[in-house]
């Protein structure tokens, strides 16, 4: 595994990149729902990204033991799929996936009917799902704001249950748009769900066979706008990104419009455009789209403009502890990050005069978030693999942009 990346200050972006991702996030939904399809439909465009890979492999080994590595959704869904299909497998993965909760998924499962263990510490992985006798309820409760991947996982596997399943959430629901996602997608082959606003009911059926093309991802997009945002000229174009798209993450739009970034949407693409901040306090609540937070708050910071955030919470459950990741690394930049209860303040300080190496606690959104700071000064960046999880070619689109980079 490469060790670090050493980025040269590069003010001015002007060009197209070469081709975005494929979402990872549509793409594993759509390899879960076209498994339990009879016969198959068609995917295209499926998400290059090794989490979208290791999905595609698992779904078709005949092996007990799974190895998820550090993949969270290829955990969650085929902790569900393999549950309500009956199939006997150990699913397992890396160090830090082993410190990711997985409780209220599988008390869920365990509720319908599917025989799940433990083998290691109670309430994480891994986990022996040892088969599916017959459905014991078809109404469970389980806490709307806990990861979202829980929940989509239980809707996909609904309608392959006897009795469905209605899903009756709890409290605040956080990441609704990715629900929303998921409902969508499964409208798509034939299921619709019925949403309202503390409860979601899906009927036993059958998921018809259908044509799905993946869009891009409106993630990777938003590294785009951090670099459109923080250089001194910019006109990027997105390719094959239009108005229209399933992800929440597309609110980067409204976002970055506030930070200075214009999005004009084209027959060839999405193009960014560099204009004046409209704002010197961003307030931005990202309970419906955490995954932007690390685009977000390195921006800000480096704009000079302060922040109070909500919605944070489900950070610290992700690949690393990404709050405490962000208050370090954000250190570096002269800005503090400070919470209060469910309350966060970015308060943005003196850029260094010297090169700051940002470490990535191999978390591919850290890489890629502060990746735009090359556009103000020289930087370095530990452990580049990192972004092979959702982006692979980034390092390479960056380079089509005009940087010079070392990977040592």
């Amino acid at each position: 595994m490469n060790t670090r990346i050493d980025i040269l200050k590069r003010t001015s972006l002007l060009g197209n990149v070469r081709s975005l991702p494929s979402s990872k996030s549509l793409s594993n939904r759509a390899l879960i729902i076209n498994a339990l399809t009879q016969p198959k439909g068609t995917l295209e465009n499926l998400s290059s990204a090794r989490d979208t890979e290791l999905m595609q492999s698992l779904l078709h080994t005949t092996d007990r033991v799974m190895d998820v590595m550090d993949a969270g959704t290829t955990m969650r869904f085929l902790t569900a799929y393999m549950g309500v299909t009956g199939r006997s497998r150990l699913l397992t993965g890396s160090a830090r996936m082993k410190e990711r909760p997985i409780h209220l998924l599988v008390d869920a499962l365990r509720c319908i009917g599917v025989t799940i263990g433990y083998i290691e510490k109670d309430g994480f992985p891994p986990l022996e799902i040892k088969g599916f006798g017959r459905q014991l309820t078809n109404r469970i409760k389980i806490r709307g704001d806990v990861s979202s991947q829980f929940i989509s996982a239980l809707m996909m596997v609904a309608p392959a249950l006897p009795q469905g399943l209605t899903i009756e959430l709890e409290g605040k629901v956080g990441s609704l748009p990715y629900l929303n996602m998921t409902a969508e997608l499964m409208g798509l082959f034939g299921i619709k769900p019925e949403m309202s606003e503390q409860k979601i009911h899906i009927a036993s059926g059958n998921y018809k066979p259908a044509f799905y093309r993946v869009e891009p991802d409106w993630s990777a997009a938003s590294y785009w706008y951090g670099f459109a945002a923080l250089a001194s000229e910019a006109e990027i174009l997105l390719p094959q990104v239009d108005s229209f798209a399933l992800q929440g993450d597309k609110v980067i739009v409204d976002i970055m419009k506030q930070l200075g970034v214009t999005s004009d949407f084209q027959k060839d693409g999405l193009r960014l455009t560099k204009s004046n901040p409209q704002i010197n306090i961003l307030v931005w609540d990202f309970s419906n789209c955490p995954d932007l937070a690390q685009t977000v708050l390195p921006i800000c910071a480096a704009k000079n403009i302060t922040g109070e955030f909500t919605g944070l919470e489900s950070l610290r459950i992700k690949e690393t502890d990404r709050i405490a990741a962000l208050q370090n690394e954000l250190a570096k930049i002269g800005a503090t990050l400070t919470e209060n209860g469910n309350q966060w303040k970015l308060l943005p300080g003196k850029l260094p005069s010297t090169k700051p190496l940002f470490e990535t606690y191999h978390d591919h959104r850290m890489a890629m978030g502060f990746a735009p700071l090359a556009t103000l000064m020289d930087i370095a960046i530990e452990i580049p693999d990192v972004v092979r999880k959702s982006y692979p070619t980034f390092w390479d689109d960056m380079k089509g942009m005009g940087f010079e980079m070392k990977i040592s």
